[in-house]
């Protein structure tokens, strides 16, 4: 395998994206609302005064499940501070994965089947790389962008609590801690390569953008498992959890690469046209 000929689809595919609002808007529009708008809403309601004890009687059941040193910090915390804690540190957390899957799902759905729709698919096929190297030229150009939006709206999302929450905790900086670290190094990357596997595999089995977005929309639903497990109390996504997560995904990716090369044929695609 020749990595020159992956980079070089890779540039071709980059340049009808930075065209296509389409498939622009959400990129931009998904990170604003994880790591702008939602920790500024926290923010809001963590300075008004608790009156609904019910809320609170949910997130001290999710107190228990935290690591002991978390424990002892939110003892003595009062209400409302404990909320914001939580929900900023830890309940949002697994949120922000559904941004390199949702990026990658946008760009991976108009790898094919948007060359599909632009009737460039033809041309592409006919080059004389290997499907080894096309499909790495196509997985490159959503990882890649992927990982750049993810990283900077984990930046953005840290810089906004820290600001929100600095004087109200006395001035310590929430974020980023060692489980962020590692989600933000390690998971991210991993799930990012495996929606994107999915993804470009089902956008070169059928023919048009919307068709190939609207299938890949299901990706989301395992990283919305685990935002309502760890909400629920169910898991708790600390660094062992994180870090076997990582080696879970790991093999599932290299698995889909491999499945992907498998199964593509560009008679079959061809046939489409």
């Amino acid at each position: 395998m020749k990595f020159h000929n992956a980079w070089l689809i890779f540039k071709k595919d980059w340049l009808e994206i930075k065209r296509n609002w389409q498939v622009l808007l959400p990129i931009i529009i998904m990170p604003l609302i994880f790591s702008v708008a939602l920790p500024s809403i926290i923010g809001v309601i963590g300075n008004m005064p608790v009156t609904d004890t019910s809320n609170n009687q949910d997130f001290n059941e999710l107190i228990p499940n935290l690591p002991p040193d978390v424990q002892n910090t939110l003892s003595g915390m009062p209400p409302n501070l404990s909320m914001m804690y939580i929900m900023l540190v830890y309940l949002f957390a697994p949120m922000l994965l559904i941004i390199p899957v949702m990026v990658s799902s946008v760009i991976g759905s108009d790898s094919f089947a948007g060359e599909n729709e632009r009737k460039t698919i033809e041309a592409l096929l006919a080059t004389p790389i290997s499907d080894g190297e096309l499909l790495l030229g196509k997985i490159l150009v959503c990882f890649i962008p992927a990982m750049i939006v993810t990283l900077v709206a984990y930046s953005v999302y840290i810089i906004i609590v820290d600001a929100i929450t600095f004087s109200m905790f006395g001035g310590i900086l929430l974020l980023p801690n060692i489980s962020w670290l590692i989600m933000m190094f390690g998971v991210t990357p991993m799930i990012a390569l495996c929606g994107i596997g999915l993804t470009v595999m089902v956008s070169s089995k059928v023919k048009g953008f919307k068709e190939a977005q609207q299938i890949s929309i299901i990706l989301i639903l395992p990283v919305l498992g685990l935002i309502f497990a760890q909400m629920m109390g169910i898991i708790l996504l600390g660094p062992l959890m994180l870090i076997a997560l990582i080696g879970i995904l790991a093999v599932v990716d290299i698995a889909i690469y491999y499945l992907s090369v498998k199964i593509f044929q560009r008679e079959e695609i061809l046939a489409k046209q």
